[in-house]
């Protein structure tokens, strides 16, 4: 189990990131667009760089969504690689199945 504080800091950067997103893609467009002036692809991308850093999705993580494990994620769940065995072998992940050979 990750630490509660952890979690409600990622819960915090992915509300900034949906926040800032339209924002951030167009001041993206601007500061390469080649139909605009050097300064305003300057001015956008000094826009740019004014938004919050968590405003990025780089700085967002993979959590497991029951007990928000950042490591073994597997995306496929969202879930980490011991939540998802534990499921799987209690048989409440639909369409998966233990494999033996």
């Amino acid at each position: 189990m990750a630490k509660t504080s952890k979690i409600m800091k990622q819960r915090k950067r992915e509300d900034i990131v949906e926040r800032f997103d339209e924002r951030r893609l167009q001041y993206k467009k601007d500061s390469v667009n080649p139909h605009l002036s050097q300064e305003e692809r300057n001015a956008a991308m000094n826009r740019l760089q004014a938004l919050p850093r968590d405003a990025s999705p780089t700085r967002l993580r993979n959590r497991d969504s029951t007990d928000g494990r950042p490591r073994g994620y597997l995306r496929k769940f969202g879930l980490s690689r011991i939540t998802m065995r534990e499921l799987a072998h209690r048989g409440e992940l639909p369409g998966v199945t233990k494999s033996s050979w």
